[in-house]
C-alpha cells in the first residue's frame, strides 16, 4: 500500500523539476537540436530557427550559465563566438531523441526528416526505451518509484 506522505516527500526530491527549469523550454530544446546538428554561431541559430534575437541571446546565455553549451572564439574567425556542446549538453542527446520519437508517434504520426542514423550502418536509431540493468526493455507496469534506501546495489 502506498504511503501518500512518504511518496509526496520522494516526489519533492525528484530532479525532473530542476531539469525542466534548466532546459524545459521550447526554444532551449530547438537550440539544442540545432547544436546537435552542427549549428555553432548566433546567426546560424537565428536564421535557422527564426527566433527573435533577444530570445535567442537569453536562451544561449542560460544554456552557457548551466554549462550545457560553452562559448569559445571561433578558430576560423576569432571575432566570432562559437557555441559548443559540453559533455553535460551532449548527455541530453537521448532526451531529445526520445522527445522526437514520441512526437513522431503521438503528435505528427509520421517519421520526421532528417532521419537520425547510425554512421556505420546508415540505419535509423532504435526507439529509446527504459531498460533494466541487464538490458531488458521495461514497461510502466514493471517499474516502481522507491526511496533510494530501498535500492539494491548492482
Amino acid at each position: 500500500m502506498l504511503d501518500i506522505e512518504r511518496h509526496r516527500e520522494m516526489l519533492r526530491q525528484c530532479s525532473i523539476a530542476a531539469a525542466l527549469d534548466t532546459v524545459g523550454e521550447r526554444w532551449s530544446f530547438l537550440i539544442l537540436r540545432g547544436a546537435f546538428n552542427g549549428l555553432k554561431h548566433f546567426e546560424e541559430f537565428q536564421s535557422t530557427l527564426g527566433i527573435a534575437r533577444n530570445i535567442l541571446s537569453n536562451r544561449l546565455t542560460r544554456l552557457v550559465e548551466h554549462e550545457i553549451l560553452k562559448r569559445e572564439p571561433d578558430p576560423a574567425d576569432r571575432r566570432r563566438v562559437a557555441y559548443l556542446l559540453t559533455d553535460k549538453g551532449r548527455a541530453l542527446l537521448p532526451v531529445l531523441i526520445a522527445l522526437r520519437q514520441w512526437g513522431e508517434k503521438w503528435v505528427s504520426g509520421v517519421p520526421g526528416n532528417p532521419v537520425l542514423v547510425d554512421r556505420e550502418g546508415r540505419r535509423p536509431v532504435a526507439p529509446i526505451a527504459v531498460r533494466a540493468a541487464d538490458g531488458r526493455p521495461l514497461t510502466l507496469d514493471e517499474l516502481d518509484w522507491v526511496d533510494r534506501s530501498e535500492v539494491r546495489d548492482a
